[in-house]
């Protein structure tokens, strides 16, 4: 039994389908449900014996201990983080919440039900936290890419309070000795994805013949990664990563975002193409640039690569047909999320930057 927590959102509920696609070991899922918890993701294992979902927050100890002590899981795979950097930017105190104060209260249940453990349960447990590149900071053009000794540079209050979970988690390991585990990953991107972020946004914002809103020059640059690519590498991690380390997980894949929305119009050109005729480039629009905006991610993989045997299988290319060819094919899915609570926040983020 391995508990997750956050498995109905997008990275989350991915490597919950992912894992039951591959394997019988039963999952726990734990989600609150915010905003960008979705239950229909999970949709293709109603009535699977192997999926257990509960409904609770993560920064409610007793719930916590509860669940632990009720399913007894071999590893816990942390995925629950309020992850976008403009709604960090309007509002900063769910994110220091969730992330800071609930992975400190998910570390000290699993400390205590850790430490009642013995011989190879004990020994074979891991706490396993998924962060972000964001925490290194922002790069130079010509700088080398981040990797997993790179000095922490939060430059959001989302990157910060992801950096401050993962201080937390390395203190356990340090002090308590906690078997833990930290992957820091690039840019995801795929299949439910909420359509906060730039692909599915680009994507809704397209076929519903709206702006595609690109923030200043539109010449940042990520490390764009598959997220079928990063739940392999997640497997991988907690199957065979050294207790203590930290994995730096990435695409190899940097784009800047122009040249994002450039190749999915293009791929919407071909694959859906406009009533009217002409290209969905024609809908981009600039707009007024985030506060403190971070130039340039890049990861560098090759740790991951080099001890574990673990790289990529998806180009960016690739990776983008599957994307656009899902979101094609799935757009209930896309209407359902996109509810009025979104739209208000969409016209908040976006309303003032025209």
């Amino acid at each position: 039994m391995i508990l997750i927590t956050g498995g109905a959102g997008f990275i989350g509920a991915n490597f919950v389908l992912d894992w039951l696609r591959g394997s019988d070991e039963p999952v726990v899922n734990v989600d609150k449900l915010t905003y960008a918890g979705n239950l229909k993701t999970l949709a293709p294992l109603d009535g699977d014996a192997r999926h257990t979902f509960v409904r609770a927050d993560i920064c409610d100890r007793s719930a916590m201990d509860s669940l632990l002590a009720k399913y007894a899981p071999r590893a816990i795979v942390h995925f629950a983080a309020e992850s976008h950097v403009d709604r960090s930017i309007h509002g900063p105190a769910d994110f220091v919440q969730t992330n800071v104060v609930g992975t400190f209260t998910l570390l000290e249940a699993a400390r205590a039900y850790w430490n009642k453990l013995e011989g190879s349960a004990r020994e074979g447990f891991r706490f396993h936290h998924v962060s972000t590149d964001e925490v290194y900071g922002s790069l130079g053009v010509d700088d080398a890419p981040f990797t997993e000794t790179t000095p922490y540079a939060p430059n959001s209050p989302y990157s910060a309070s992801k950096a401050g979970s993962d201080h937390l988690v390395r203190a356990y390991f340090h002090t308590y000795g906690m078997p833990v585990l930290t992957t820091n990953c690039s840019n995801n991107y795929g299949p439910y994805h909420f359509p906060e972020k730039l692909i599915p946004l680009m994507i809704a914002n397209a076929l519903a013949g709206k702006p595609l809103p690109v923030y200043g020059d539109g010449l940042n640059v990520r490390d764009w990664l598959y997220v079928g690519d990063h739940c392999a590498a997640i497997r991988r991690v907690l199957e065979a990563g050294k207790v203590g380390e930290v994995y730096n997980v990435g695409g190899w894949n940097e784009k800047n975002n122009l040249e994002v929305v450039h190749t999915l119009c293009d791929l919407l050109d071909t694959l859906k193409p406009r009533e009217q005729g002409g290209s969905y480039r024609e809908q981009i629009t600039f707009v007024k640039d985030r506060p403190g905006h971070d130039r340039r991610y890049a990861i560098d993989a090759r740790k991951l690569e080099r001890e574990l045997n673990w790289k990529p299988a998806e180009t960016f290319e690739t990776g983008l047909r599957k994307t656009v060819e899902w979101y094609l094919a799935n757009q209930e899915w896309v209407a359902d999320v996109t509810s009025g609570a979104y739209r208000e926040w969409v016209d908040v983020n976006y309303g003032g930057r025209r």
